[in-house]
C-alpha cells in the first residue's frame, strides 16, 4: 500500500515509453525493475483485500510508471483483467492508471472505462512547448490540454503530473504551468521537482555544466508558491516529491529532492505567512506573539525550528500561541 490515497500500486517501468525523456530513469524512480505479472497483481489485490477488509472501498488499484496505455495491447488488457474482478461492490473503489497525454484516443479510454478505470493522470511536466523540446518529451502542451478534456468527456477523474526545474524551465515557467493546468480543471495534481539521477541526459548535462538544477532552497520557495496556488483553486495537490527511497538517495546528483520535502514545503507556506502577519510592525526587540491553530504548530516552527531562525536573523523575535479559534493554515498578530 501506498501514496496518501491508500493506493494499491504497481510499477510499469519503461514499458510503453516511446522515447526516453531527459530526466527519466524509471527503475531508480520506481525502486522495481521487473514490471509486475497479471499473477502478481491478482495475489497483491487479494492479499490487499483480506488485509483492509471494508476500509478497501477507500483505496485504489494503481498502475504508474511508464505510459500505461502505450504498453503492448495484449499485456496492458492483462494487468486490467487481473485487477478488474477486485474493483466494485465489497472491493477497491477503482482503477488508476497514469500515462502520456498522446496516448490517450477515445479507443482506449472507451476500453479502460470498460475495465474500471476511474481516474487517468497524464504527465503533462510543462505547458512550455520549448521545455518539452529540450527535454525530449515527445509531446506538445496542446496535447495535454486535448487529452485533458477527452478525459473528462468520458467520464473520467483527471489528474495532472507537473515538474519544477527541468532543463529550461525557471520560476516563471513553471507558474505559467500551473496556472494552464488548473484552466483544465484536474481532480488532483502531483508536483515532481526534478532530480537529477545517474544514467540520464540530465545528468550529462550537469556534468558537462550545461545544465545547473534549481538549489533545494529554490525548489522548496516554488513548491510553497505552487501549494498555495493549487490550494486557493481546491485542486488538491496530492504529491509533492518523489517518494523517497535508497534508490533515489544512491543515485542522484542534483537536484530538489528531500525524503521530507512536502513537510519542508508547507512549513515554508507558514514562513510567508507570518511575514505578512509581521508586515508594517515596528521592528524592534520586543516579542511578538503569533495565532495559530494547535495543528499547525509543526509547521509554523518549520523542520528543527528554522522558521524562527528565519525570522530572527531578519530581525523579528516571534512566539506561537496555540488558539483554536483561529483558522487552520492562518496566522494573526495575538493581541492579549
Amino acid at each position: 500500500m501506498t501514496g496518501r490515497h491508500a493506493n494499491v500500486a504497481f510499477f510499469v517501468p519503461h514499458l510503453g515509453c516511446p522515447n526516453r525523456c531527459s530526466f527519466c530513469n524509471q527503475k531508480t524512480i520506481s525502486g522495481q525493475q521487473r514490471p509486475p505479472s497479471p499473477e502478481e497483481v491478482r495475489r497483491t489485490c487479494r492479499e490487499a483485500l483480506e488485509r483492509l477488509g471494508e476500509r478497501a472501498e477507500g483505496a485504489e488499484i494503481a498502475f504508474f510508471g511508464g505510459s500505461f496505455t502505450a504498453i503492448e495491447r495484449g499485456y496492458m488488457i492483462s494487468l486490467l483483467e487481473a485487477a478488474f474482478p477486485f474493483t466494485g461492490k465489497g472491493g477497491f473503489s477503482g482503477i488508476r492508471v497514469s500515462t502520456r497525454p498522446d496516448a490517450v484516443g477515445e479507443e482506449v479510454l472507451e476500453l479502460l472505462g470498460s475495465y474500471g478505470v476511474t481516474v487517468i493522470e497524464l504527465g503533462a511536466q510543462s505547458m512550455d512547448d520549448g521545455v518539452l523540446r529540450k527535454n525530449l518529451r515527445g509531446h506538445t502542451a496542446a496535447q495535454v490540454e486535448d487529452a485533458s478534456r477527452r478525459i473528462h468527456r468520458q467520464g473520467f477523474s483527471l489528474g495532472l503530473q507537473m515538474m519544477t526545474g527541468l532543463d529550461g524551465q525557471d520560476k516563471e515557467s513553471s507558474l505559467d504551468t500551473a496556472a494552464r493546468l488548473a484552466e483544465l480543471k484536474p481532480e488532483c495534481v502531483r508536483i515532481y521537482p526534478t532530480v537529477v539521477l545517474e544514467g540520464t541526459l540530465l545528468a550529462e548535462r550537469f556534468l558537462k555544466g550545461t545544465y545547473v538544477p534549481p538549489s533545494l532552497e529554490e525548489t522548496v520557495s516554488l513548491g510553497a508558491r505552487l501549494l498555495d496556488f493549487f490550494e486557493e483553486r481546491q485542486i488538491p495537490v496530492i504529491r509533492l516529491g518523489l517518494h523517497a527511497s535508497r534508490e533515489v538517495e544512491w543515485q542522484m546528483l542534483a537536484g530538489g529532492y528531500h525524503p521530507a520535502l512536502r513537510e519542508l514545503c508547507e512549513a515554508r507556506r507558514f514562513l510567508f505567512r507570518e511575514r505578512e502577519a509581521l508586515e508594517g510592525l515596528p521592528e524592534g526587540d520586543g516579542e511578538v506573539l503569533l495565532a495559530i491553530h494547535p495543528k499547525d504548530i509543526s509547521k509554523a516552527l518549520g523542520q528543527k525550528r528554522e522558521n524562527l531562525r528565519l525570522l530572527e536573523k531578519e530581525g523579528r523575535r516571534v512566539r506561537f500561541v496555540q488558539d483554536e479559534k483561529t483558522e487552520p493554515g492562518t496566522v494573526r498578530v495575538y493581541h492579549l
